[in-house]
């Protein structure tokens, strides 16, 4: 049985779809499933940021065929572990929980790197080239990690 693994951001086109590029090049496809999706509607069926495209194809990642899709209650049926970029994308999706169960899945992904320090990974749209950058390198190490314990 595949484990399936969502990451969610404010609008699935910066940091969930990076997140997601780089955990699928470390696990193996027969394993493990990873989606993405945001908290919010704005960018339901686009193709992530130019910039995060630029970034992950500067890393030897493909990640232009993803399109956005925005977080729904039914996701906690489908996914074994819900990773959020940030705390208020985590409000957001807890709050949408039926149960305690559901509540256990969701984390903020760099939990994984500082347990209970409640540490976002930083929204780069309004900046430059350098934030996705630097997404890029906490995600990388970050998802180092997740597959590791996955493998």
């Amino acid at each position: 049985m595949k484990t399936k693994i969502l990451m969610v951001c404010l609008g699935n086109i910066c940091r969930s779809p990076l997140a997601q590029g780089i955990l699928e090049s470390k696990v193996k496809s027969n394993q493990v499933y990873v989606d993405s999706a945001g908290t919010g509607h704005w960018h339901v069926g686009n193709k992530p940021d130019p910039r995060s495209i630029a970034v992950a194809k500067k890393h030897g990642l493909d990640i232009s065929q993803q399109r956005g899709r925005q977080f729904s209650a039914n996701d906690f049926k489908i996914f074994d572990k819900i990773f959020v970029m940030d705390n208020s994308n985590k409000e957001d999706v807890v709050a949408l929980a039926n149960n305690q169960d559901e509540k256990n899945k969701v984390s903020l992904i760099l939990d994984v790197l500082f347990p209970n320090e409640n540490v976002d990974v930083p929204d780069p749209y309004y900046g430059g080239e350098q934030g996705f950058e630097h997404v890029y390198q906490m995600l990388n190490e970050v998802c180092e990690i997740i597959a590791s314990e996955l493998s």
